[in-house]
């Protein structure tokens, strides 16, 4: 006669733990599919910061500063709604009085603005957010009514760009630019390093430079806008001198794990081309990683529009930066969870989406619908369109 089994109470806990993993393994339980879903919304370190989730408000041009070109009194709500980003990366902001190209676009170099950027900042930091401000110089596209004196604008060459510009509270045509001296070049990056200690002063947690979408740093790095001959012209290592000695500066004065810079290699923003734009880029981002900031901020195809305008390796692009690649350009919630599954980036980056949605970080979180934007108010303006989109019920960006 067979003796019945003996069965411990250990025994009997493997005996259920084992069948249900089998179980689980076998219907992939809905545990699983979480997990996997909500790793866009777990906590990532972004040089000196630990960031709240992977999801990054992208600059959006708005139009809406006041007098003195100081960030509006609608601009601390707006960017503070919108703090559960877990980074927000400001309008582009001009770094000297020279650098202006849109009507009623924020400055960076005056007390009165660094005044006024605090009050953002301290907005968003009360909600737990972390922000970054985009400093820019518009170089060509801008408009002689926005220059001091009327001068002329700016550029590496005399190229006027086939291209409009908000100005008189409308779309104009640019005006013909100059080019730039050598011995101009140096107070240029002496405006973006002050700038970034201005942006330190208003409380800023970073800094991202911008050298995309065809202003002033792109127009030296393409060689559709830059026929120079000089030491910032002409090679691949020549176009890319200026963007890496303002990069340089600025993460030499506040810390290259505060810096980030912003790059379009394919796009035609600004009416701006590139003959070799695989060969500058990776020069570029091979040049940014040994500098060592915080990240790399990829506008991926045309600015706003196709991701596949021009052929152009964005995974060989990632592969010669080592730290965060920050995607952009026509992301939503699969594709970016399908290409941080797949490794081919680190955040990313919404936009427009950001402006009808300031709660967009738990909208995606939680599968609601998405509001849709009103075009007539997305340049100048006071509230309406600006801080007055709904967000869901209980939303924390309320």
């Amino acid at each position: 006669m067979l003796e019945a089994p003996k069965y411990t109470l250990m025994s009997i806990i493997i005996k259920v733990l084992t069948i249900k993993m089998m179980i689980d393994i076998i219907v992939q339980t809905p545990l699983q599919t979480h997990m996997t879903d909500t790793t866009l919304f777990q906590p990532y370190t972004l040089g000196a910061l630990q960031l709240a989730n992977r999801i990054v408000m992208a600059p959006l041009t708005r139009n809406r500063a006041g007098a003195g070109l100081v960030p509006s009194a609608y601009a601390a709500t707006y960017y503070s709604q919108r703090a559960s980003a877990g980074l927000v990366i400001t309008e582009a902001t001009q770094i000297s009085a020279d650098a202006q190209g849109y009507q009623d676009t924020p400055g960076l170099y005056t007390p009165a603005q660094i005044d006024g950027w605090r009050q953002v900042t301290d907005a968003v930091h009360a909600r737990g957010g972390k922000i970054f401000v985009q400093l820019w110089h518009v170089g060509r596209i801008s408009h002689v009514d926005l220059r001091p004196g009327g001068s002329a604008p700016v550029a590496p060459s005399a190229i006027r760009a086939a291209t409009k510009t908000f100005v008189n509270n409308g779309f104009h045509d640019v005006s013909e630019p100059r080019a730039l001296r050598l011995d101009e070049l140096p107070g240029i990056v002496e405006d973006f390093r002050q700038a970034a200690a201005n942006a330190m002063a208003a409380g800023f947690d970073g800094v991202e430079v911008h050298g995309a979408n065809g202003y002033l740093l792109e127009q030296f790095i393409k060689d559709g806008a830059n026929t120079r001959t000089d030491a910032y012209g002409g090679s691949v290592e020549n176009r890319a001198r200026l963007l890496l000695e303002v990069t340089a500066a600025v993460a030499q004065q506040i810390g290259a794990d505060r810096t980030g810079v912003r790059l379009s290699p394919v796009s035609s923003a600004g009416a701006i081309s590139c003959s070799g734009p695989q060969a500058q880029y990776d020069h570029i981002a091979e040049q940014l990683s040994a500098l060592g900031i915080a990240y790399m901020h990829v506008v991926e195809g045309a600015t706003g529009g196709p991701r596949d305008a021009a052929p152009f390796d964005f995974d060989a692009l990632r592969k010669r930066f080592k730290n965060t690649y920050l995607a952009n350009n026509g992301y939503d919630l699969p594709l970016a969870q399908a290409r941080l599954a797949e490794g081919r980036a680190d955040l990313f980056a919404f936009g427009r989406p950001f402006i009808a949605n300031p709660d967009l970080v738990e909208r995606l979180k939680s599968g609601a619908p998405l509001a849709q934007l009103n075009p007539a108010t997305l340049y100048g303006g006071g509230a309406a369109g600006y801080t007055d989109y709904p967000t869901l019920a209980g939303s924390s960006a309320q």
